[in-house]
């Protein structure tokens, strides 16, 4: 923005060449087509400085209302001084706040440029610009990203910039920036919506398509507030221009506005145009491929708002002919979009489709065979999606259908078995030459793959004898795809059908997968037999296993297969310790008595350490497979092997201790190393929760434990977040095993605790730590009193909080539980502060709908938090004088339970703790809780209720409960 000064002589004469003035300035400005910072200047004398403003006022509205119809982004800046003074010094003095407006094509492109300190300036400069003058700063970038005579990078950076000034992903910095947008001032919104919707005409589609994506962002913040109620109408009033660039960028933003509004904020005329507009794009006579591409992508966010659409018939047939249309469209991207669709339709719209379903079988089998693979892939896609949607309809309704049912099952992959399988199974001979090395590896025969384990997961046995031809043909047949294709296909129908359908086959199966495992030419082939030896020992192995597929004759032989496998390649040997990990697994229930695995576990224990020093260890994640792996090893073994596991853990620690004596490393450097310590603390947590835990081995473990906690210490002092997360959950176990005597160890981890409940950022290192403080509760209980005032300090923040992430709230409100439990009758002074958080956050939770399984789950999480800190608090209080303090808050306290009884949605885990909560508030308050539980709404049929539920814990805790009510009622 280049500046345009303005000098004005007395307001005398101000009057007489207003006219003159602004004419002047008006041209000039139309002429540049360039954004612009006016000054007016004028030295006023004497009384005559009254009469002044009104004039300047006069001036600048009119020009400011040239300049809206312009779409020129400007500022006006008047001068008023009572001595005259230079122009210049006040074109100085301002020009600092405006200096960035004037540059800010060069900025831009500064920001990109590739030497680092000129990226750096710029990237400063634009954010000062931002700090102190938002409204200049927002005008610019949309009058940046509107100009068709800037440089495209510019332009598209600019759009970059403006959408990232409106949204972010962590919720409190997005409520932040909604909050800022709503308030500016109207007119500087209005030019830069004018200045968005002027670029969806542009020639550039770089800047069309981010123009797009900034007025769906500022709908998503506007439209719930009812503002620009005319966008979608102007946007709709685009489709039927030409060029068609201007019909595709609209279409676009009508998708990516689909995508950011909620359905509930479009009325349902708005949604049938926006239906049509796109649908209509979408046909095949539309002739500009650009256009459909953009309909049909639109479309596939616009799915959530059609119910009504998809409730009508007509409106039904005709959306699922276009877009069936779509995918025999000569344009590969428009294909691949029209099966986005489709696998969006069959999980949004699973009970409609019983009528297209066979159509759509056709269409998809036909993309598998012969499309190229972004379409295919997407074709596989929605016989996935099928699967995933009658999985969820089997787990949870079971096969009891009637004519009347919500959620019908149509089996539709029962029905296609026959066809869908060979199909799959032709997709698996497709396999990369270097797919096993690129973790991120997608492919037609993964996608394949992965679709056969859906299909066996919902039809159970009857796929096996679909599959057994297709695995005898090519498992030993000279060609390694077909070799790897027959044990990927084996290794994909292990999880669905019954153990009794699988154990013969598996039986006669493991010597040869063993045998290939080890001789096997091919890299390929070994990778995938050991992860089908994998499957087979998770879901075939173990004590709900009748027949056991491993015993006293193989278990050596499966065993010196796998730690010979272990020094293979690094995807080979990876996946032989994750086979390990699920073999150890199958032996978590032999409790005390012998395991198979006792005799051989010096020589894992080994091989999986030898393991995390390969110096290629670091390749297809080998070494956190073989921590993984050591840690279940650990914690599946038993008695037997106690003195070994001991051995173990100054092995581990010293190596932990190595890790934290090395020199200054590079950057990728210091990143592996915290992945280690994270590994090894995570190893010394599970090998602490083993041997604190045995009588066996505790008095030589605690002689380890102060230099234990000496390392986690200096862990802290690293900087890591996932080093953090790792090193508090093994203090926390370090906490449990120690008990009373961790007391010692406080003062000094305090500073790191209090470090862990302000880490609002990395949420998840929050989220630990408040578990931790439920651990060193238990552990210490009234001596942690003394930390008490700071950890409840925080943890009230923690709450009030917009920035912390919600999952986080759920277990500090569980945490008031664990410390009032912990210090008993001393809770009383924090009852003032704690109990009307849980009483309002408990009022939000009672009535919060669950409009989606994500919401659902929370709020019962929430409320489950709630119920625990109410159990842990009247439990603290039990048999204390002063639990008649506890008498105000019992009142809201069964209204919580009340509301939850009456709302019918909670889960079982809330209704076990919500009945525990009614016994402990009888069993602490006493005769008090008499007439406060008999004038309940509920609280007799909540009970009766769960004294008759199916599962045990809720009727145990249903059956204290009514003892403890039975007392205090005489």
């Amino acid at each position: 923005m280049r500046p345009l000064v303005v000098p004005f002589p007395a307001p005398v004469i101000g009057a007489l060449c207003c006219a003159s003035i602004r004419d002047d300035v008006k041209g000039s400005l139309y002429a540049s087509h360039t954004p612009f910072v006016v000054y007016f200047y004028a030295p006023v004398v004497g009384a005559l400085c009254c009469v002044f403003p009104l004039i300047m006022t006069s001036i600048r509205d009119d020009i400011k209302g040239s300049l809206y119809a312009s779409h020129i982004p400007f500022v006006v800046v008047s001068q008023v001084c009572l001595k005259p003074r230079s122009v210049s010094t006040i074109f100085r003095r301002n020009l600092s706040k405006y200096k960035m407006a004037m540059e800010v094509t060069q900025v831009l492109l500064n920001a990109q440029a590739v030497d680092g300190s000129v990226r750096n300036h710029a990237e400063e400069s634009l954010k000062q610009f931002q700090e102190q003058n938002l409204p200049s700063f927002l005008l610019s970038l949309s009058g940046e990203l509107a100009n068709d005579e800037k440089p495209v990078e510019s332009r598209k950076l600019a759009g970059l910039i403006l959408k990232n000034a409106l949204d972010a992903k962590e919720q409190h910095r997005k409520f932040e920036l909604v909050q800022r947008w709503l308030s500016l001032d109207s007119s500087v919104k209005a030019q830069i919506k004018t200045c968005l919707l002027k670029t969806l005409t542009s020639p550039a589609p770089d800047a069309r398509s981010t123009a797009s994506q900034v007025i769906a962002k500022v709908a998503g913040i506007e439209l719930p507030h009812n503002h620009w109620p005319e966008l979608i109408g102007s946007l709709l009033s685009n489709i039927h221009q030409l060029p068609s660039h201007v019909k595709q960028a609209t279409l676009e933003t009508l998708g990516y506005l689909c995508e950011e509004v909620s359905s509930d904020v479009v009325d349902q005329d708005h949604v049938n145009k926006i239906l049509t507009a796109v649908v209509q794009g979408m046909n095949s006579s539309e002739a500009n491929n650009d256009v459909r591409l953009a309909a049909t992508r639109a479309l596939y966010n616009a799915l959530g708002f059609a119910q009504a659409n998809f409730t009508n018939d007509m409106e039904r047939d005709y959306i699922m002919r276009v877009v069936c249309e779509a995918t025999l469209s000569a344009e590969v991207k428009i294909r691949q979009a029209a099966f986005e669709c489709l696998v969006s339709i069959s999980s949004t719209y699973y009970e409609k489709l019983a009528a297209y379903i066979q159509d759509i079988f056709n269409i998809t089998a036909k993309a598998v065979k012969e499309d190229e693979e972004p379409v295919a892939l997407q074709a596989i896609e929605f016989w996935s999606s099928i699967c995933d949607e009658e999985i969820d309809i089997l787990d949870e309704y079971g096969a009891d259908f009637s004519a009347d049912s919500d959620v019908p099952c149509f089996y539709f992959i029962k029905q296609a078995l026959p066809a869908l399988v060979p199909m799959l199974l032709e997709t698996l001979l497709k396999q990369e030459e270097d797919q096993d090395q690129d973790e991120g590896a997608w492919n037609l025969a993964m996608a394949g793959g992965t679709c056969l384990g859906l299909v066996a997961r919902t039809v159970g046995d009857d796929i096996v004898p679909l599959v057994m031809p297709f695995i005898e043909e090519n498992i030993t047949k000279p060609d390694w795809r077909q070799r790897e294709a027959a044990t990927y296909a084996f290794g994909s129908i292990l999880e669905g059908p019954s153990p009794d359908k699988l154990t013969p086959i598996v039986n006669v199966a493991l010597n040869f997968m063993l045998s290939a495992l080890m001789k096997d030419p091919n890299n390929h082939v070994k990778d995938t037999t050991a992860w089908t030896l994998g499957r087979i020992f998770e879901f075939l192995h173990g004590s709900t296993i009748e027949t056991p597929i491993i015993t006293q004759a193989n278990c050596q032989q499966i065993i010196t297969v796998l730690l010979q496998s272990m020094k293979d390649v690094p995807n080979v040997a990876e996946k032989a310790c994750g086979a390990l990990y699920f073999l150890a697994q199958g032996y978590e229930d032999v409790g005390s008595v012998s395991s198979p695995l006792t005799p051989f576990f010096h020589d894992i224990v080994q091989a999986l350490l030898t393991v995390t020093h390969r110096e290629d260890s670091g390749e297809s994640r080998l070494r956190t497979a073989a921590y993984e792996t050591l840690n279940e090893v650990v914690r599946c073994s038993t008695d037997e092997t106690a003195p070994m596991v001991m051995q173990l853990l100054p092995v581990i620690m010293m190596e932990l201790h190595q890790t934290l004596e090395g020199q200054k490393l590079p950057s990728d450097e210091r990143e592996k190393q915290a992945e280690l310590q994270g590994l090894l603390c995570g190893c010394l947590q599970v090998l602490i929760q083993k041997v604190g835990s045995s009588e066996q081995t505790k008095y030589v473990f605690m002689q380890h434990a102060d230099q234990m906690m000496g390392l986690f210490l200096r862990v802290f002092a690293c900087r890591s977040a996932t080093v953090h997360e790792e090193a508090m959950l093994a203090i926390g176990a370090l906490a449990y095993a120690t008990g009373p005597d961790f007391a010692k160890y406080m003062q000094e981890f305090y500073k790191y605790l209090e470090m862990g409940l302000q880490n609002f950022e990395e949420y998840q290192v929050c989220a630990i730590t408040v578990g931790v403080v439920g651990d060193i509760c238990r552990a210490l209980e009234e001596k942690i009193l003394p930390y008490c005032d700071g950890i409840m300090t925080q943890l009230l923040k923690d709450l009030s909080s917009n920035q912390l992430h919600r999952s986080v709230k759920p277990p500090i409100f569980s945490c008031f539980g664990d410390i009032a439990l912990a210090i008993g009758e001393n809770f009383e002074k924090y009852l003032i502060y704690a109990m009307p958080m849980l009483q309002g956050a408990a009022e939000l939770s009672a009535h919060a709908s669950g409009a989606d399984d994500e919401l659902s789950e929370y709020t019962n999480l929430l409320r489950n938090g709630i119920l625990e800190a109410y159990s842990g608090i009247f439990q603290g209080f039990k048999g204390s004088p002063k639990t008649q303090k506890l008498m105000p808050y019992a009142p809201h306290v069964l209204q919580f339970l009340d509301s939850l009884y009456l709302e019918r949605d909670m889960d079982d885990m809330v209704t076990k703790t919500a009945i525990g909560v009614l016994g402990d508030l009888a069993d602490t308050l006493g005769s008090n809780a008499r007439h406060l539980i008999q004038q309940s709404v509920s609280s007799k049929d909540f009970l009766n209720e769960c004294l008759l539920s199916d599962d045990h814990l809720i009727k145990e805790s249903a059956e204290w409960a009514s003892n403890a009510i039975r007392i205090v009622s005489g």
